[in-house]
């Protein structure tokens, strides 16, 4: 994996970590919003994995902003 790529899955965990607090939402909330497991959005705010581009366009949509803002810092 990229440097560029590293840079980028750690600040869309950062982001939806902070984006989900800032809502006062639970990952257990936001998870059924975007129809995935409780387990698999921790794995997304943890770093573990990356979104599908569907859950993706899901959480901007959620949180209402531009699919960039997710990833940049």
């Amino acid at each position: 994996m990229s440097k560029k790529a590293k840079e980028e899955l750690y600040n869309l965990s950062a982001n939806l970590k902070d984006l989900r607090k800032q809502f006062g939402y639970t990952q257990k909330y936001v998870a059924e919003q975007i129809g995935i497991t409780f387990q698999s959005y921790q794995h997304y705010e943890w770093g573990l994995t990356v979104p599908t581009l569907q859950n993706f366009i899901n959480l901007a949509k959620l949180y209402n902003v531009p699919y960039n803002e997710l990833l940049e810092k």
